[in-house]
């Protein structure tokens, strides 16, 4: 029988309805295998100049031009960093000068290779990047969010093809995260206690929903899931921005993700999917009641007429469902 499950941070309800599920091997392939190796791509080595200048790169010896992992900005950018931040009010409406930056970080330099293909230390290097883009950008007041983001395959909403991630700074706290940052203060407000953390410390209990567990780091099918073998990794430490982890931490982090993106490649035949990084305001200090996670969503399914007129989502396969299916991969 269906089931309705309410999101403990954000309130959301969600429709589990596994009665229309279907086992890993019967979604529909969207796998794409081109990878189009040897036409014209901008960023691949030999095509800099395609690209707008680095701000950012890491080098395979120190001045050398060969390098490993770049940041540009985007050539079509959402928002721009230049010009004043200006804000007006018309009639009802509320209106903003498009200020903000957006820098897309090319992976590697080989247009063959896929994020969960490179190494934990190569992960390492870009998770570090994610990091100091943050730190840097931080220093521009007129930024308050910064989300990071990586979206694989066309259907994710991939442009290019060769593994990139990207980083957008908004002038502005998205809808999204101010509902995430108020549901988990009113957590905190009625229990002292963390919501992520209590997450947390319930899925070990409970167990089922556990997809992978390290010493620091959890990864789990959580309990409202919205789509189908949705994936969250969570520091058990708290931390509520990503950026402030300790350094060694971040080695750790890439290889349960390096794991998490394996699993989903081994268990839905490499689908398109999008991960998002959900961490603190940069201009608001530590807190104790949000908790830095990342999101990993495959793209299986298709937001439709019911979920755009109820803000609903209906989800086929249980989250415990999902978590097994996990867990059975070899690694």
């Amino acid at each position: 029988m269906p089931e309705l499950r309410k999101d403990p941070i954000v309130g959301r309800w969600v429709i589990i309805s596994a009665d229309r599920g279907k086992r890993p091997s019967d979604w529909d392939s969207v796998r794409d295998t081109s990878k189009n190796v040897g036409s014209f791509c901008p960023f691949c080595p030999g095509n800099e100049d395609k690209t707008p200048p680095e701000v950012y790169a890491v080098r395979t010896n120190g001045g050398s031009s060969e390098w490993k992992l770049r940041v540009v900005p985007n050539k079509f950018p959402a928002l721009q960093i230049e010009g004043e931040l200006v804000r007006k009010g018309e009639g009802i409406y509320d209106w903003m000068s498009g200020i903000g930056a957006h820098e897309v970080l090319i992976e590697t330099a080989d247009h063959s290779l896929e994020l969960p293909d490179f190494s934990p230390s190569h992960i390492e290097s870009i998770l570090q990047i994610f990091k100091a883009r943050i730190e840097d950008l931080r220093n521009d007041t007129r930024f308050k969010y910064i989300q990071i983001f990586k979206n694989h395959g066309v259907a994710a909403g991939a442009s290019l093809e060769h593994s990139h991630s990207q980083l957008i700074a908004t002038p502005i706290l998205p809808k999204r995260v101010v509902e995430e940052l108020e549901g988990a203060k009113k957590h905190f407000e009625l229990k002292e206690r963390c919501i992520f953390c209590d997450i947390i410390n319930q899925e070990r209990g409970f167990g089922k929903r556990i997809i992978q567990e390290t010493d620091e780091f959890l990864a789990i099918a959580p309990f409202a899931a919205r789509f189908p073998y949705e994936m969250w990794i969570l520091p058990k430490r708290h931390y509520s921005h990503y950026e402030n982890m300790e350094i060694g931490l971040y080695l750790k982090l890439a290889e349960i993700l390096k794991d998490a993106l394996l699993r989903v490649n081994k268990v839905l035949d490499s689908p398109p999917y999008n991960f998002v990084i959900h961490t603190s305001p940069i201009q608001e200090p530590a807190t104790p009641d949000y908790h830095w996670h990342i999101e990993i969503i495959p793209k299986l399914t298709k937001i439709a007429g019911f979920e755009w007129g109820t803000g609903f989502y209906i989800n086929a396969v249980a989250p415990e469902q999902s978590a097994a299916h996990y867990r059975e991969v070899g690694i």
